[in-house]
């Protein structure tokens, strides 16, 4: 789960690619960095940490051009080696860069088919680069000296043909324009923008509408499953159904906690979808727990905070903001190791004793994944003085790893894997637990969309729609994940250099 963003103006892009990249900054809090081109030269700056951190003014001076592209990253690896930051960049054919949102299920055999038949050297062990390498060479087998849309169109069909996996990509060709394009299950959402200027009309591409928003772009709609929009550099808009077969799948995880509520995803507003969340939960209590002691709900902020008040407004309980956020800290969810996720918990929340004295409190999240930082939210409520705490997750029991994108553990570290609700609700120390059901969680998103028909719900159900993931497949992903796998590559120092970087 990262976040792309790329711009075709008519005039310095720096600034929004920047702005668009601090918008979209929750998608991923490791890495950031932008590429620009300004006639046939090419200006990046990329590092690991935060936009503002990677990118400050001494580099912007230099990122010049009005054709760009931008990316915050998040290790589904757990790797933190800034020689994996992008934008990735290689020279033939034209010169392309290229940033992605994703995780490619096949990208082992396709690194020896780029090795063995394409004839391509890779840098890095991301995904991305091989993304970024199979669609070099399937643009080269045009034998042409130019580039046109068909080009773009046709390199994007063959590369459908031969990559599996989710995918979300904006990528460059240096003086002819930008190209993004989804995977042919859309599992991870792209969408595009337009704003007039008074030298015409520019072109913005994001993982998420907010970004067109706050920008000031008028969000035109988001990209189909398997679709290609090409913005040549004069401006010109171009878009076509790149894959055979494309078929709807959006990850469901994307509006229960990734994306901002602030958002549009495939024209479901995702505050919708969570406020349909929580009314599912408060029917499911009163159906389950009619004579429940619920004094006061209160939500982990922040991206619970939509669930919790619908559902404490439908079950007829006070809503109370019972911690005070640290932002300064980053998510929890996307930190490698044990020991580091306890200690950011701590320093991240804070309760309120007031909210919680002598109550019975009904704590809510949008879910529960290792536990680790639900049993320490626990403890702290118990601490602050609270009666009973009970809990609510806005999503279902997560017992299988996701191969899409989102650094879903090893299985022997997700809770819920091999263990019932209350065995959970044992395990982080809840005096009760409930659920939210996939039935219901799935009907929360189609009430603004009836058209979603299926969505990615992987890591709830372990049924994977690319229809290519085995028990092998599952094994090789745990030794990358799990936690011991995170802390020897965290110890480990790197020292690749950033060639292309501006520094």
């Amino acid at each position: 789960m990262c976040g792309i963003i790329g711009i075709v103006g008519h005039g310095p892009v720096n600034q929004v690619i920047f702005d668009g990249l601090t918008v979209l900054q929750h998608r991923g809090q490791d890495a950031a960095g932008m590429m620009t081109c300004d006639g046939g030269r090419l200006y990046l700056r990329k590092n690991n940490g935060l936009v503002r951190d990677v990118i400050r003014t001494r580099h912007m001076l230099r990122l010049l051009g009005s054709m760009g592209i931008g990316h915050v990253r998040y290790p589904t690896a757990g790797s933190s080696d800034s020689a994996e930051s992008q934008p990735f960049y290689v020279n033939s054919p034209f010169g392309i860069a290229m940033a992605h949102n994703g995780n490619l299920t096949n990208a082992h055999r396709l690194r020896e088919e780029l090795f063995r038949s394409d004839r391509r050297h890779l840098n890095t062990d991301s995904d991305s680069e091989v993304l970024l390498n199979v669609f070099a060479h399937e643009l080269a087998r045009n034998g042409r000296l130019s580039v046109e849309a068909d080009d773009v169109f046709g390199a994007v069909r063959r590369l459908h043909q031969r990559v599996r996996g989710a995918y979300a990509t904006v990528a460059m060709i240096i003086g002819y324009g930008v190209v993004a394009f989804r995977d042919p299950n859309g599992i991870r959402p792209l969408c595009y923008g337009q704003r007039e200027t008074e030298d015409g009309v520019e072109t913005l591409i994001a993982s998420e509408s907010v970004a067109l928003d706050c920008l000031g772009f008028r969000r035109v709609r988001d990209l189909e499953p398997g679709e290609a929009i090409f913005v040549s550099v004069d401006g010109q808009v171009f878009t076509r159904q790149c894959a055979e077969a494309p078929r709807h799948s959006p990850c469901i995880f994307e509006y229960v906690y990734f994306a901002r509520p602030d958002s549009i995803i495939d024209d479901v507003p995702v505050h919708q979808a969570r406020l349909a969340m929580g009314e599912k939960l408060a029917d499911k209590i009163l159906h389950t727990w009619p004579d429940h002691d619920i004094d006061v709900v209160i939500p982990i902020p922040d991206t619970s905070r939509t669930a919790a008040l619908s559902l404490a407004y439908h079950l007829g309980v006070q809503f109370a903001e019972g911690f005070m956020k640290n932002r300064y800290i980053g998510r929890t969810f996307i930190m490698p190791g044990q020991k580091q996720r306890k200690k950011s918990v701590k320093q991240k929340l804070n309760p309120i004793p007031f909210e919680f004295k002598d109550r019975k409190v009904l704590l809510v999240d949008d879910s529960i994944v290792r536990g680790t930082t639900s049993g320490e939210i626990i403890r702290m409520a118990r601490e602050a003085g609270a009666a009973r705490v009970y809990f609510a997750s806005a999503a279902p029991p997560v017992r299988f790893p996701n191969v899409y994108g989102i650094d879903m553990p090893a299985v022997e570290e997700l809770i819920a894997a091999g263990r019932s609700e209350a065995d959970v609700a044992a395990a982080i120390g809840a005096d009760r637990l409930v659920y939210q059901d996939l039935d219901d969680l799935v009907a929360s998103v189609r009430v603004a969309n009836p058209k979603l028909t299926q969505f990615d719900t992987s890591c709830f159900t372990g049924e994977y729609v690319t229809g290519d993931i085995d028990g092998q497949y599952l094994a090789k992903l745990e030794r990358e994940r799990n936690d011991l796998a995170k802390a020897g590559r965290d110890s480990e120092e790197h020292s690749v250099p950033e060639l292309h970087n501006v520094n």
